[in-house]
């Protein structure tokens, strides 16, 4: 045996003694300077500061003895499914010159977030990247193997697994670009292996996955070990009907996108492998990306893990070629940084088509999904943002966009269900480089009525900002314009307060829905209108202070410009919004700690003292403050993390005293108490939950089975269940997930009683009559979709 493999299986045996020795180190970064030319494809060129234990990684890793150790199978056999060339052969990009480093005291910024982040829970490997014009980060952080204490480095490659859709969706619309694959033809048409359905499926459904075509229906079905051609992966479905007629239901599905790899092939006459490496990964300078198949993998591919009853173990083996055009690549970090600007440059495809991907697609009914074509695309605080995210065993990733501001953040780890934490991150790093490193809180109001008007003020202002600089500096396009004084009518209907009191859920159910089509878009063109109007009478500097300053100044502004300008009384607002808008500003500055404007609660070592001066403004201003929730939970999740129960009750109790209308902190508390076994205190904490109109939209039966399933522990997730049951007795769905769980740990009685219970609801509950009667937010199929793109839609 060589060398090579007995190091394969030392590490293998490392790896099955346990979590004991796995934890990453917290030392120095491996970065990438930034400043010297780059030469295609070397990874001395990217100046990679390797360590000796790096440099041993480059040259005394057998590859294949690696790959073989790994899964046994036969790494030639699984390189000819793809067209794949011998190992190591990668597509050489351009040489390029480097681009110019951010000021130190944003690369320290940078660092002190990630390091903080890694601080919180066992981490192995994370590289974070990021690009603002011709300015560019690049650190890896961590191990990427840790029974080999090898450490990543910008050269690390991870399993790119959902953000392959992008790719892949990139290569579509090249190919439709040069007229060789039609949008609206029927994928079985261009896919032999994919027989006609009950309704025609066409690429365009495909991309916005808006197609009916189902996703994993099973473990079975998600956890493939076996190598597969692109014929296998589609047999795998191609019998199983739509689960709805195309375009009426939003459902994310890898197997969607496997279809558009097989149009690929069919379109180009090219395997997927070869198209991707030849018209994406060349092209985008993407230089060590490449399908994630065991010819391909060598000694920077990083070793996954997954986290389990707190500690780190090795991830179990996915063959990805199973998914190959929905999750089937891996890359550097910095690799996704160049897909990033490449997409942001309209390299890849033309300007037009690039805006039409990057535009949200819509259901037959008039509902926008917030997904493209390939991307998802949505604004967040005033920029808009296009994305993707990938989850799967070995990995979570995380490439963000803002075509407006030239910026490209893309985030890796090869710890599996980190999505939460990537976006965290993601948000953090936007925040140093687009919002000067002031920490953005949202607002907490006591009174539900505030709450409605105060979501719809922030809402009108998000679209509005993010909608104007897309189209202004992006590749998007607005709205059409018509009847604006109708939208502002509108709009002072939504947000006003009479109506809002008779029914606050009904209100807020409307205001999220006011960016749609099916309501005429009235916040992206009411927002829209007057983002164009603060920029004429402000210039676009002040423009693009709105995000870190947030809607009150945008509103603030554009009543003062309306009165400056003289604007007629069709483009204001009622004077009831005005009183609104001051008494909210006035508590704001009451509430505000100025020692807390750049600082996160939860990323200093003592938060503690903080503490009064939070209860203190917390009195002086009742009815709006800043919302600190996000933070003292994350600070209970470290207590949490160190078996410190009294500690962790201690900050979420602090967090409901500071916030007790946040559907969040109490949630986090009730499943606090669960953990402490302190049941009969859970249930008051989701009836004030569930009081709120923000609670009664998030805790629907739907909500609090995905909470359940999501839950630390079993207990956690069985007491969840037991209390949604008593808060939603007409709910055969909750009664038939309670009985299943209660039967999972053992209790048969209980079980029983809980079925009886569904069949009781189930006989009294009318079918539902049509998809739009489905709540806001439950599109697709119920419970955890393995692989899902792990986006959420803070606005």
């Amino acid at each position: 045996m060589s060398t090579a493999s007995w190091k394969s299986l030392v590490a293998a045996f490392l790896l099955l003694l346990g979590p004991a020795s796995l934890a990453a180190p917290r030392g120095s970064p491996v970065c990438e300077p930034v400043g010297a030319e780059e030469a295609g494809g070397e990874a001395e060129a990217r100046g990679a500061s390797e360590t000796g234990a790096v440099a041993e990684a480059r040259t005394g890793t057998d590859a294949g003895a690696v790959a073989e150790a790994r899964t046994g199978a036969d790494a030639g056999a699984v390189a000819a499914v793809r067209g794949a060339p011998e190992a190591g052969t990668v597509a050489k990009a351009p040489a390029r010159v480097a681009p110019r480093a951010f000021p130190p005291e944003v690369q320290r910024a940078l660092d002190a977030i990630v390091r903080a982040e890694m601080s919180q829970g066992p981490t192995a490997a994370l590289s974070v990247g990021v690009t603002r014009g011709d300015q560019r980060w690049v650190c890896a952080y961590g191990q990427r193997d840790l029974a080999r204490r090898l450490p990543a480095t910008p050269r690390t490659t991870y399993r790119m697994a959902s953000i392959t859709k992008s790719f892949t969706a990139v290569a579509v619309l090249q190919l439709a670009e040069q007229g060789k694959l039609d949008l609206d033809a029927d994928i079985s048409t261009l896919v032999p292996g994919y027989p006609r359905k009950q309704w025609p499926v066409t690429v365009r459904d495909l991309l916005g996955h808006l197609s009916g075509v189902p996703t994993y229906d099973g473990p079975s079905s998600a956890h493939n070990v076996k190598p597969m051609s692109t014929a296998e992966a589609i047999a795998v479905f191609a019998e199983k009907p739509l689960a709805f007629e195309p375009r009426t239901r939003y459902l994310y599905t890898t197997w969607g996108f496997n279809l558009l790899g097989a149009a690929v092939e069919a379109a180009s006459g090219q395997s997927y492998r070869d198209y991707l490496r030849e018209h994406v990964f060349k092209p985008a300078g993407m230089e060590s990306a490449d399908l994630d198949i065991l010819a391909t993998r060598d000694e920077h591919q990083a070793a996954g893990y997954r986290v389990a009853d707190g500690a780190l173990k090795p991830s179990r083996f996915l063959d990805v070629t199973s998914r190959f055009g929905g999750g089937g690549t891996r890359a550097t970090v910095g690799d996704m940084l160049a897909f990033g600007r490449a997409v942001l440059q309209h390299t890849l495809v033309s300007r037009e088509t690039m805006g039409r991907m990057q535009a949200s697609m819509a259901t037959s009914d008039g509902r926008l999904t917030d997904y493209g074509m390939g991307f998802a695309t949505y604004p967040l605080r005033g920029h808009y943002l296009v994305a993707h995210a990938g989850g799967q065993p070995e990995t979570t990733t995380l490439l963000v966009m803002f075509p407006a501001e030239d910026t490209v953040i893309a985030l890796a780890t090869n710890v599996e269900g980190e999505a939460k934490r990537m976006r965290r991150l993601s948000i953090r790093v936007m925040e140093q480089v687009l919002e000067e490193g002031v920490t953005r809180r949202d607002a907490h109001l006591t009174d539900p009525v505030d709450s409605v008007v105060y979501e719809g003020l922030g809402r009108i202002a998000s679209y509005g900002l993010a909608y104007h600089q897309w189209a202004t500096r992006g590749p998007g396009t607005l709205p059409p314009d018509e009847d604006l004084p109708g939208a502002f009518a509108r709009v002072s209907e939504l947000l006003d307060r009479r109506l809002i009191a008779k029914d606050s859920r009904a209100a807020l159910e409307r205001i999220r829905g006011a960016h749609d089509p099916r309501m005429g878009s009235v916040f992206i063109r009411v927002g829209a209108h007057m983002a164009r109007m603060l920029e004429q009478t402000h210039g676009a500097e002040r423009l693009r202070t709105y995000p870190t300053e947030g809607a009150l100044s945008f509103f603030a502004d554009y009543l003062a410009a309306c009165d400056a300008r003289g604007l007629p009384d069709t483009e204001r607002f009622g004077e009831p919004l005005r009183g609104d808008l001051l008494r909210f500003v006035s508590s704001w500055k009451r509430a505000e700690v100025p020692a807390l404007r750049r600082i996160r609660l939860d990323e200093i070592r003592s938060p503690e003292k903080h503490w009064p001066a939070l209860r203190e403004a917390a009195a002086a201003a009742p009815e709006l403050r800043p919302d600190y929730s996000d933070e003292l939970l994350r600070i209970a999740e470290g207590h949490a993390l160190k078996k410190q129960t009294a500690a962790r009750l201690r900050w979420l109790e602090r967090a409901v005293e500071l916030q007790p209308r946040s559907v969040d902190a109490r949630v986090a508390l009730a499943q606090g108490l669960l953990a402490a076994k302190r049941d009969g205190e859970v249930l008051p904490h989701l009836r004030e939950a569930l009081a709120t109109p923000q609670g009664a939209l998030a805790l629907t039966p739907a909500g609090l089975m995905k909470r359940a399933n999501e839950a630390e522990s079993p207990r956690v997730g069985l007491g969840l269940l037991r209390a949604g049951a008593v808060l939603h007795p007409e709910s055969p769905e909750l009664w038939e997930a309670l009985a299943k769980r209660e039967g999972a740990q053992g209790n048969r009685t209980q079980a029983r009683a809980a079925l009886r219970q569904a069949r009781r609801a189930r006989e009294s509950t009318p079918p539902p009559t049509s998809s739009a009667s489905r709540p806001t937010g439950e599109r697709g199929a119920p419970g955890p979709v393995p692989d899902d793109h792990g986006l959420v839609r803070p606005r």
